[in-house]
């Protein structure tokens, strides 16, 4: 079997294996998952994601295993914003906390196909017609800008074009069952609200998916790379998803350090114009050092409390 068709499948078929090991083994049972509970099982996956890198910088060597940390670093920093949207999710559609898990659950096994083609696609697009680096550079450059400028307003899932096609489309049922996505219900085969809820998960990665694979390919233009890099990335969100659900607004600066972090990468991809290449290593600290920066400032300059209807 060919090297590289090897390492493909080896890692799709380890990831899988973790995946029905932790729905089949570890999470049998529906239950909240507790802070405890997800920072152990975040510190794990960080230290499998580290331990592949480390495979990586073995087998390709030290400049694949920077571009590979580096771009695992931008994706998960990357995907913390989707947490924000998540949680809003969640809470429109009132999902019970132990059936959060779930639905995070089968959303990243929808992220894997997705991002496999939009990745495969991207790589051999840049490597066949180069000057989309500079396309890809300059929308990363205005996404950073309309994120810097954008407030942060209530969301209405409702509002959501999948939403609404999903409604008027698919066979909704009134009640949900549990943590069902299917039910029978006047005689008729349904899906539940907690599908529904799904299916605007699965739209959300789509959506900032289409932000951070840019930004990635900014970085290389190894598929193989940038995609375990990613996988990586999202594998270790749901757990840390339920870490930070309660600690959203001490990071209220976090948002313009992602917005620094894109447009720094956008700037990185455009100035190879002028023969102009920043070191990986020197990109992995500017980028560490922008995360650091906002999560300290976050930390030092706490969001002001909101005032209670009916306080001066």
């Amino acid at each position: 079997m060919n090297t590289q068709v090897a390492l493909w499948v080896g890692f799709n078929v380890f990831v899988l294996a973790m995946l029905a090991m932790d729905l089949g083994l570890f999470h049998r049972k529906e239950h909240v998952v507790t802070p405890k509970e997800a920072g152990v099982w975040t510190v794990v996956w960080i230290t499998i994601s580290l331990a592949f890198c480390a495979f990586i910088w073995r087998f390709f060597g030290p400049t694949e295993g920077l571009q590979w940390l580096t771009a695992y670093v931008v994706e998960y920093a990357l995907s913390v914003d989707n947490l924000f949207v998540f949680l809003l999710v969640f809470s429109y559609f009132r999902v019970a906390p132990e059936h959060q898990h779930r639905v995070l659950f089968w959303g990243i096994l929808g992220a894997f196909v997705m991002r496999a083609v939009l990745i495969i696609a991207g790589a051999a697009l840049v490597l066949r017609f180069h000057w989309l680096i500079y396309v890809f550079g300059a929308f990363l450059v205005f996404t950073a800008v309309k994120m810097l400028f954008s407030k942060d307003e209530e969301m209405d899932p409702e509002q959501k074009g999948i939403v609404k096609l999903a409604r008027r489309v698919l066979p909704v049922s009134r009640q949900g069952e549990g943590s069902r996505f299917f039910l029978t219900e006047d005689g008729r085969r349904k899906v539940t609200p907690l599908f529904i809820v799904l299916l605007v998960v699965e739209a959300t990665d789509l959506l900032f998916a289409l932000d951070s694979i840019p930004a990635v390919l900014g970085i290389s233009q190894n598929a193989f790379i940038i995609y375990t890099s990613n996988v990586c990335a999202i594998l270790g969100l749901r757990s840390l998803f339920f870490v930070v659900a309660s600690l959203m607004d001490k990071f209220h600066l976090l948002k313009l350090g992602l917005s620094a972090i894109l447009a720094f990468v956008g700037v990185k991809m455009l100035i190879t114009y002028f023969d102009i290449h920043i070191p990986i290593g020197l990109s992995l600290g500017v980028i560490g050092g922008i995360l650091l920066a906002a999560i300290l400032a976050s930390l030092i300059w706490p969001k002001a409390a909101e005032e209670e209807p009916g306080k001066s």
